[in-house]
């Protein structure tokens, strides 16, 4: 397993939405919860008060490769909800607010 799978059914974010345990930051606000499977899973949630399909979709792409760079536990999956004001962040905040939330999840391998 090299590449690390994403939420992909509504049913999936539905779960992390109810179950999950949440970690907030003022760009963004993290759900997470135990998956028991052998890999971590993220997915996003951008709404359409981001701005139009532009804005949402760099915030997107952004997310993706930050988590894609990540060291994260096996075993859980990850929604990242973006607030309003992570549109104008750029890739080194966003990247420091997502460390900072999986730190403190304590998500990241190395990190006990």
């Amino acid at each position: 397993m090299n590449e690390p799978r994403t939420l992909t059914k509504r049913s999936q974010y539905a779960l992390v939405y109810e179950q999950g345990k949440v970690w907030a930051s003022s760009l963004l606000v993290m759900k997470a919860m135990p998956n028991g499977l052998s890999l971590s899973r993220y997915g996003f949630s951008v709404t359409k008060k981001m701005g139009k399909a532009v804005q949402r979709n760099r915030l997107k792409r952004l997310l993706r490769e930050i988590m894609r760079e990540q060291s994260l536990k096996l075993g859980w999956d990850i929604v990242l909800i973006a607030r309003p004001v992570a549109v104008g962040a750029d890739y080194h905040q966003l990247e420091k607010e997502v460390t900072k939330l999986l730190a403190r999840a304590q998500l990241l391998t190395g990190e006990e």
